[in-house]
């Protein structure tokens, strides 16, 4: 995303007093408290039941031979991969299809310096892209100015993180929310972001060392003051590294840098073991979000409320923002589904960042950050209907239990 027009005015009035009685309130942390004694066992005890997050002492990593097996069997070397080798970018080393999904731990890659130097991974839209398909879109937002989410982020809303990555132009940023697994009740190692956030699209495949931080920079410190901030502030439930990743097959065949055929399938499913802990994600964190799949219409939708971390200017990536507005409908063609619109001033970053809205009276995740204009006025998210439902399923009951 390119440069930012001077936002619009922040909505006042009855939408945004519904919001502190409903979004705002719900997003809060309910169970465990950041630095109580739960947080602290989960943070300190090392699990027992995982190989991925091994430490010999000497700081070699082990990967599990599932893992290998599959790193093998596209010629791709075990120990050079966890020494480097997963820098190789080349087309025939970067594995693309769904199946080919692999991420071993590599304990204390992702240093809070490497966090900070992370850049944005978004998807712009042209002004061509925008109006390809007027006749099924509603007319464009105003603008949205982001607010910035209160602190501690672990009371205001702690299901929200920033997810990290490495693509082939380095460190990469996302957004990301801890969802409840309905399998596995209580205790959820679920995470929804955006699929651009994971794979590449179609020119492409999936990007490496995954790794979900919930809360980061819980104080939402400056970066001047982040350098000598505590590893509990920066992330102050640890590192959790996918241990699986699924997006659709949309988006993966039909993803490109501008979204393309694919913005409209752009969401995807992480499953996340931590890199040190023993405890499921939403046992420490204390909170998850349930998933709406019934992608009511943008007039039944009611208001809907975008968090997330954008660091494209003039943000820098450190801080929590939310955009709060009621959608439109939006498509790039004629032959594409509909996707949801709000107006928002978040840029870059803030992809794959939980869209959420009241339903039966408790917040429930209804999209995620797509794609947006250079100008940064809006923010559009798919709709979750069948096929996401599938997927989160398939992610639930292959992988929820491990």
């Amino acid at each position: 995303m390119g440069s930012t027009r001077t936002p619009a005015p922040f909505g006042r009035g009855r939408r945004t007093v519904l919001t502190a009685a409903g979004l705002v309130a719900a997003l809060a942390l309910t169970a465990t408290a950041c630095g109580g004694s739960e947080k602290d066992e989960a943070n300190d005890k090392p699990d027992a039941t995982t190989s991925q997050a091994a430490d010999s002492g000497s700081g070699e990593v082990k990967i599990p031979s599932d893992i290998a097996d599959r790193l093998k069997e596209h010629g791709i070397d075990v120990d050079k991969w966890k020494n480097g080798a997963w820098k190789d970018w080349d087309k025939d080393k970067w594995l693309s299809e769904a199946e080919d999904f692999v991420n071993p731990v590599i304990e204390g890659l992702w240093k809070p310096d490497r966090m900070r130097s992370a850049k944005e991974a978004d998807k712009t839209v042209s002004v061509k892209d925008a109006t390809a398909a007027q006749d099924v879109s509603d007319p464009e937002p105003a603008q949205v100015r982001a607010e910035a989410e209160k602190t501690p982020y672990h009371e205001n809303a702690a299901p929200v993180g920033k997810v990290f990555f490495d693509s082939p132009e380095g460190p990469a940023v996302c957004s990301g929310t801890v969802i409840k697994d309905v399998n596995h009740p209580g205790r959820s190692n679920l995470v929804w972001t955006a699929g651009h956030c994971v794979h590449a699209g179609g020119n492409g495949g999936w990007y490496r060392n995954l790794v979900f931080v919930p809360a980061y920079n819980d104080l939402g410190r400056s970066s001047a003051d982040l350098g000598s901030a505590s590893a509990t502030e920066i992330a102050p439930y640890g590192n959790w590294w996918a241990d699986w990743a699924s997006t659709s097959n949309g988006w993966i065949q039909g993803g490109s840098q501008s979204g393309g055929d694919g913005a409209a399938y752009d969401y995807a499913v992480l499953h996340v073991k931590p890199e040190q802990g023993a405890k499921s994600l939403e046992e420490t964190v204390g909170a998850a979000l349930d998933v709406d799949f019934s992608a009511p219409s943008a007039a039944e939708a009611g208001e809907m409320g975008a968090w997330g971390y954008p660091a494209a200017p003039p943000y820098d990536g450190l801080q929590m923002f939310k955009c709060l507005d009621a959608p439109g409908r939006f498509s790039l063609g004629s032959g594409l589904p509909t996707m949801y619109r709000i107006g928002c001033s978040m840029t870059g970053g803030s992809s794959g960042g939980g869209w959420f809205r009241v339903l039966n009276g408790k917040t429930v995740l209804v999209s995620n950050t797509s794609i947006g204009p250079m100008d940064n006025t809006w923010l559009a998210g798919p709709q979750l209907g069948q096929d996401a439902e599938a997927l989160y399923q398939n992610m639930s009951k292959t992988y929820g239990g491990r």
